[in-house]
């Protein structure tokens, strides 16, 4: 989201507890597959669009979202920043498979540098990186095509090692149009220009937040922070980030970019060996304040493979298991 957060509707993507969909949403989604892919379904059972990052280093290993903060100082205003969040309200998995027919979290696509170009506009214009973007004609769109929501468009191009995000994107003759747009090189540590949007309120790049399937269950590690967002925030924001949304200069509300991390003494032990993973991660790497939305909501990508009833354990843990680390001053 753009805007500033009083009045804005939030997406709620539902309960995720109530165990997997009925069996018409896999045959839906089977016949999309069949239709997208040209009558053959990856056997791995995953998306239909290529995901394998083999080989991409998604920011060099010192850049932020890559850095272990485990052993950061907590934040001198921590415990005001996390209640003003929520203490008892929960973590809440925005990604998995399926709601009501409808793909969940935020998808990414791989290309190859041979994806041809194509122009996109922009409303936004002035803190946009112009185009051309690599988006293929049937590149995957957050919520499905014709979702209403933020509608993020992400593409990897894997021989130039080049991410490409869109905001509010919708499919035009001859290309793209979309709310905003950023192209990062994945080798370098170079931020958005200071006051630039990206393809998130932030200024942040959105692929090296998400929670993936393969780093997940195949894997067995995330390696990176991961994004998170909330309902209110004050308008400023503390590096990496670039971006407020907010008009709001309430000192308790958190700024965009807030690193937050789960407390080093919670027991996980009880949680499904899948959880486990996120929930070590979130120790080590912490999460990003990167958008409005849900409080503590954090943000991974669509893939029908994932078990949404386990991923429903992550709202055991509330605010108050959770604690700011110190990254840096904020800035205006």
């Amino acid at each position: 989201m753009r805007l500033e957060e009083v009045g804005d509707p939030i997406e709620e993507v539902g309960d995720l507890s109530k165990g997997p969909r009925p069996m018409t949403t896999h045959l839906l989604y089977a016949l999309v597959l069949l239709l997208l892919v040209g009558g053959s379904v990856r056997a791995s059972g995953g998306p239909p669009y290529e995901q394998d990052l083999t080989g991409v280093q998604v920011f060099p290993p010192d850049n932020p979202w890559n850095t272990d903060i485990s052993g950061y100082p907590v934040h001198p205003r921590s415990s005001i920043y996390v209640r003003s969040i929520g203490l008892e309200k929960n973590l809440h998995p925005d990604f998995g498979s399926f709601y009501q027919n409808r793909p969940m979290g935020i998808p990414y696509v791989v290309v190859s540098g041979g994806q041809p170009k194509v122009p996109v506009t922009f409303g936004y214009g002035d803190e946009s990186d112009p185009g051309p973007y690599p988006v293929p004609d049937d590149a995957p769109i957050e919520g499905g095509a014709d979702a209403k929501g933020d509608r993020h468009i992400l593409v990897v191009d894997r021989d130039n090692h080049r991410l490409y995000e869109l905001f509010a994107a919708y499919k035009v003759p001859g290309g793209w149009k979309a709310g905003s747009g950023a192209i990062f090189d994945l080798r370098s540590n170079k931020l958005r220009p200071k006051g630039w949007t990206s393809s998130d309120a932030a200024g942040l790049p959105v692929l090296p937040g998400l929670v993936r399937y393969d780093e997940v269950v195949e894997k067995g590690e995330i390696a990176h922070a991961l994004r998170f967002t909330v309902v209110k925030t004050q308008r400023g924001f503390i590096s990496p980030a670039r971006h407020f949304a907010s008009r709001s200069d309430d000192p308790n509300l958190p700024p965009m970019g807030l690193r937050v991390r789960l407390r080093a003494d919670y027991d996980i032990s009880r949680f499904p060996k899948n959880v486990q993973v996120i929930l070590t991660c979130l120790k080590k790497y912490g999460m990003l304040l990167a958008d409005n939305g849900g409080d503590w909501f954090i943000t991974g990508a669509h893939d029908p493979r994932w078990d949404n009833e386990e991923l429903a354990a992550i709202k055991r843990v509330k605010g108050r298991d959770l604690e700011v680390v110190y990254t840096g001053e904020i800035e205006r």
